[in-house]
């Protein structure tokens, strides 16, 4: 898109050629009122009280797209009336209860209700009985709906979920004497508002989605509100306090709201999470999963003095990557001082693959991020459950095939209803497990340059390609002329005559003819159907901006080395951008700043991970430590953006610095050390208090800095190693969480209370002898445990899933790194 110049109320602009008036007047401060509309959503012009006037026409901001030169009037005496109108319409048998209305304080139905001036009513209808609906965790007073069907659009055009829809209200006609009186747009605008209210798509009475909470978040007014929330605060009593959610590494901007527990406890407590949800999407973990915090009375001296000797003692760190960047710099010092081995599995395994991949393609980090897989028309996702690894992931994927009528490729093993719910335009491929490099030559060979790619790849790919000569039946027209005898009127004679025509029929043959076709093996060993290269072909068509997402199923193969060449050579030769999802909450963070160790020693300090002695957010340590929502620091995100997060509680304990500065490193602050994040890798030397966390009118985040992409030495050889067949035998498990778990302390927030087991489709268990509940024992070559089967309608096939958010079940002891194994299943 071009830039170009536009006018609005005497101002003129610059915006992009195509872009939506609303959208542009935001990005320049210009109000425009608007109640239906969501940025990055389809418009739905259910309210239209985003009347303008452009280049003398009356249009909808929200669904108007300005042209250069363009001229636009936000307000004149028509547009008045009918906004005027609306509002009055908006506001026909709506409760008087904004005393105690949960959205009282921040009700666009109040504010616009008073920048209008609507201070008589003009209409009124009979109203019709609309019970308030308990869906899950979600609560629904369709009397309080004015269905400005913001909850459908976000459901549908963000999340992907698909599970609202307007349905018929029930209620008497509007009086046929409006239609002339009032305005034409005002009168549309009620007609439909009088017809609807807001249902179920599934006509169940509770909510089958993946719970992410984001249509009541967008809600205008108090008719979708959260259960837990309800009555429990004015918004007015509630302080935000800007942070980043440490839950998955998509790092969110949020804004926790808190204020005192009760009038006899002083204490902060964190009543809601909040999200500026026109650029932002949350996931029912970073919205409900709130309350992980570690609360402790002071510092435990004792606790603290038994630390220090046990840091005496350890030679290993052992610790997740739920910590902040300043605490991954801390333990790296602390290596560097004292020479512990520091650690984490899953962060050395993302370390190792970054390195590989940055040997081919000469930097030191992937080159996109989900903005533009956002803004793509084409994207392929490999090796990552999308819906639990990382949401957001899954809501590009979804916003660009809803917005931009995109299409996909989504290669897994596990069938994920989720995903192939978004619609025909995504193609599903459910290949075996150790067929990942299958994959990414199948990638390479349909989309890479192969006039660039080296030729030994090229000669690889061409061995998989077989000519052969079938027999096809075709079905062709032909046209048949016969003579047939007519009888005709002699016009001269009066007498009927016998004469010869020609008489032509179309019919249709069936002939067979040979054709020469490719046969590609590498369909077959991905396990592509016999329709994909059609489809694929449809697919493509029109489609001229592409992205690819690597998932942490790639980082544990038994072939990572060879599977990092592969990504970068599909960034290298082809069109497609690269993002890679980091495992959890600050991988890319830990990888970047820790000089990672594969063992460990003899005596281990785990940090958030069980050790000899065992520092613990979770307060079920040795010495206590504070959770994510207790600390300031900041977390490296999917988009390789230095996010910063803040405090929202109290935390009276000792905290990692303490014991940092006992050992002989200098500081005060935990943040005192975000200026010194390695610069080597990438980090600014900003100050903590330097960094912003907020989002521009105009979508623009403004939030920490961007990590520099760093030019490596790349290697001459871009070999990579052929594809061996491999294949796991008996029962495939799977180690993934579901939707909204993500590690221990998700698994500790009220809100998000989910049975650990072992997760078999609901499609498996109505033909197989298990049954939910059942106790089983699943035993491979690596250990057994025991846990009860928990049906799961968020998956399907015959591959069974183990979370790892209860470290009770201990469901990593049956896997050797790669996320697939192979296991036997008992019944007790």
């Amino acid at each position: 898109m071009s830039e170009i110049t536009i006018n609005i109320d005497g101002r003129e602009i610059k915006t992009q050629e195509g872009e939506y008036i609303l959208n542009a007047a935001r990005a320049n401060n210009i109000f425009i009122p608007a109640i239906c509309y969501l940025t990055r959503c389809s418009p739905t012009l259910a309210c239209r009280i985003c009347l303008v006037e452009a280049d003398g026409k009356q249009v909808y901001a929200c669904n108007a797209k300005a042209k250069e030169g363009m001229s636009i009037v936000t307000t004149t005496e028509n547009i008045a009336k009918e906004r005027r109108a609306i509002m009055e319409v908006y506001d026909v048998n709506h409760p008087l209860q904004c005393g105690v209305c949960d959205q009282s304080g921040e009700c666009e139905l109040q504010n616009y209700t008073l920048e209008i001036g609507v201070d008589s009513q003009s209409y009124s209808i009979k109203d019709v009985a609309r019970e308030a609906k308990d869906w899950g965790h979600l609560h629904y007073d369709p009397g309080l709906c004015i269905v400005c069907e913001r909850c459908v659009t976000a459901c549908k055009d963000m999340i992907g979920d698909n599970s609202l829809k307007t349905v018929a209200r029930g209620s008497d006609a509007i009086d046929a004497s409006f239609k002339e009186s009032m305005p034409k747009d005002a009168y549309a605008m009620w007609n439909k508002l009088n017809k609807s209210v807001i249902g179920l798509t599934s006509g169940e009475e509770m909510l089958d989605c993946t719970s992410c909470g984001e249509c009541a978040a967008v809600c205008p007014v108090g008719a979708l509100v959260d259960t837990q929330f309800m009555y429990k605060s004015n918004a007015w009593e509630l302080k935000q306090i800007p942070a980043t959610c440490g839950h998955c590494s998509a790092g969110c901007q949020i804004n926790y709201d808190v204020k005192h527990t009760s009038i006899e406890n002083p204490e902060n407590k964190i009543y809601r999470v909040m999200n500026e949800w026109n650029y932002v999407s949350l996931c029912g973990a970073g919205r409900y999963g709130f309350d992980y915090e570690n609360r402790v009375a002071g510092k435990d001296e004792a606790a603290f003095n038994n630390a220090i000797a046990a840091f005496k003692k350890a030679d290993t760190i052992k610790f997740t990557s739920t910590i902040t960047n300043e605490e991954a710099l801390i333990l790296q010092k602390l290596k560097e001082m004292h020479g512990y081995k520091l650690v984490n599995s899953e962060a050395k395994a993302f370390q190792n693959f970054l390195g590989e991949y940055s040997k081919i393609s000469g930097t030191k980090l992937y080159g996109s991020d989900l903005k533009r897989v956002h803004e793509s028309n084409f994207i392929i996702s490999v090796g990552a459950a999308l819906k639990s690894d990382n949401p957001n992931a899954r809501y590009a994927l979804n916003n660009s095939m809803t917005v931009n009528k995109g299409a996909g490729l989504y290669f897994h093993p596990v069938s994920d209803p989720i995903i192939e719910g978004l619609g025909k335009s995504i193609m599903c491929v459910n290949h075996k497990p150790l067929a990942e490099e299958a994959v990414m030559y199948l990638i390479l060979d349909l989309f890479a340059d192969k006039t660039k790619l080296p030729s030994d790849v090229v000669n690889y790919l061409a061995s998989f390609h077989t000519k052969k000569t079938i027999t096809v039946e075709e079905s062709v027209k032909e046209k048949v002329v016969e003579k047939v005898i007519v009888k005709k009127l002699n016009e001269e004679t009066g007498v009927e005559e016998e004469a010869e025509e020609e008489k032509s029929t179309m019919v249709t043959k069936t002939i067979s003819k040979e054709v020469e076709v490719d046969e590609n093996a590498l369909l077959d060993l991905v396990g592509a159907d016999a329709g994909f290269s059609d489809a694929l072909a449809k697919n493509l068509a029109k489609k001229d901006s592409f992205s690819m997402m690597v998932g942490p199923d790639f980082y544990t193969h038994p072939n990572a080395k060879n599977l990092a060449r592969l990504v970068a050579l599909v960034e290298k030769y082809s069109a497609f951008e690269i993002v890679m999802i980091p495992a959890l909450t600050n991988s890319l963070g830990v990888a970047l700043i820790c000089e990672l160790d594969d063992a460990q020693g003899s005596y281990t300090i785990g940090y958030n991970t069980k050790g000899d002695f065992t520092l613990s957010a979770l307060g079920n340590g040795d010495l206590d430590m504070p959770a994510m929502n207790q600390q300031e620091g900041t977390l490296t995100s999917i988009n390789k953006r230095v996010n910063p997060t803040n405090a929202a509680l109290e935390y009276k304990g000792y905290e990692l610095s303490d014991i940092a500065r006992e050992l002989g490193l200098a500081c005060e602050y935990t943040i005192d050390f975000t200026e010194q994040l390695p610069t080597a890798s990438g980090f600014s030397t900003k100050k903590f208090d330097e960094l912003p966390n907020h989002y521009e009118n105009d979508g623009t985040e403004v939030r920490g800095y961007i990590l520099e992409n760093l030019n490596v030495a790349c290697e001459n050889d871009e070999s990579v190693e052929p594809f061996i067949q491999n294949e796991l035998t008996g029962q495939i498990i799977y180690l993934a969480n579901p939707v909204r778990q993500f590690s221990e302390f998700t698994n500790k927030a009220t809100n998000l209370k989910e049975q650990a087991g072992l997760y078999m489709s609901a499609e498996y268990l109505a033909q197989s002898e298990f049954n939910e509940g059942d106790s089983v024992v699943i035993k491979n070559k690596d250990n057994e445990i025991k846990t009860q089967i928990v049906s799961d309608n968020k998956i399907a096939g015959s591959i069974f899933v183990l979370p790892t958010f209860d470290s009770n079940l201990n469901a990593e002891a049956l896997f050797s790194g790669y996320r697939f194994a192979s296991a036997s299943i008992q019944k007790v």
